[in-house]
């Protein structure tokens, strides 16, 4: 007796549970000339395709974390970023991350790199499953103070200090913290090129981004909830009709010539 075709939603539902390229090329429908079915079969690949891809490339910003490891396994690493030394109005937000042990974080990468709903979905997985996490934040006046370059340092050791875990190692992107005493590695463009920096890249740039959301509606006029205090051009017609407001940076060009 000759058994029943599958249906071919019968065939994507079995093709959603096979999770390797070998198992797809050994799928028993993969000869169901059917073009529904090899349409699937291709669909399940791409899909498959992009996970490996997704895979590797975790592998490779896993990197510098793994040297670490392949000398102390009881490592505690931490990834260090800032978001805002750009703008032209807000304070400058650090974050400070470890990870947990045989991190699993596949799609992470430089925050900017991340449309907002992954940036949010990721921050959400970040924060409940990471080692540790905190935020260091310096304020408009003591940019305007020390200079933004400073003053990320500043926001940077302020997020060091508020971990609840002492770590052992800093990989820090592209910047040097003289104050710390444990090893430290500074990566240029460490956001795309390391795990935990590109961790500490997405929970602080969504934690400013909220942050500026919410100074939106304290000062309205400049769209900083889209901005996020970036010179953009509805900011800069909000500077030209209002002038500056309490979180606007006064050692920035073009405020500094011409508010303050």
């Amino acid at each position: 007796m000759t058994m029943p075709k599958k249906t071919i939603q019968q065939i994507k539902e079995l093709l959603a549970e096979v999770k390797t390229l070998q198992a797809l090329d050994q799928h028993p429908d993969r000869l169901d000339t059917r073009k529904g079915v090899q349409t699937a079969f291709r669909s399940r690949r791409k899909q498959l395709e992009k996970q490996a891809q997704l895979l590797k490339q975790y592998v490779e910003m896993s990197r510098y974390e793994q040297e670490i490891l392949d000398e102390q396994p009881d490592a505690l690493i931490c990834g260090i970023d800032e978001v805002g030394r750009g703008p032209l109005a807000g304070p400058v937000v650090a974050s400070a991350v470890i990870l947990e042990p045989n991190h699993q974080h596949i799609g992470i990468n430089d925050s900017k790199q991340l449309n907002v709903a992954k940036r949010e979905a990721l921050n959400q997985s970040l924060k409940d499953n990471v080692r540790a996490w905190a935020i260091g934040i310096a304020s408009v006046e003591e940019i305007d103070a020390y200079n933004i370059y400073e003053a990320t340092k500043l926001a940077m050791y302020r997020a060091i200090e508020n971990l609840s875990v002492q770590p052992t190692h800093y990989l820090i992107d592209a910047m040097t913290l003289e104050k710390i005493t444990a090893p430290q590695q500074n990566i240029i463009k460490g956001d795309a090129n390391s795990v935990s920096i590109a961790a500490a890249s997405i929970i602080a740039k969504v934690y400013r981004d909220d942050l500026m959301a919410q100074y939106a509606g304290q000062y309205p006029g400049y769209d900083f909830e889209h901005n996020a205090g970036y010179g953009t051009a509805k900011h800069l017609a909000g500077l030209a009709q209002q002038g500056v407001c309490p979180i606007h940076r006064l050692s920035f060009e073009p405020i500094k010539s011409q508010y303050k």
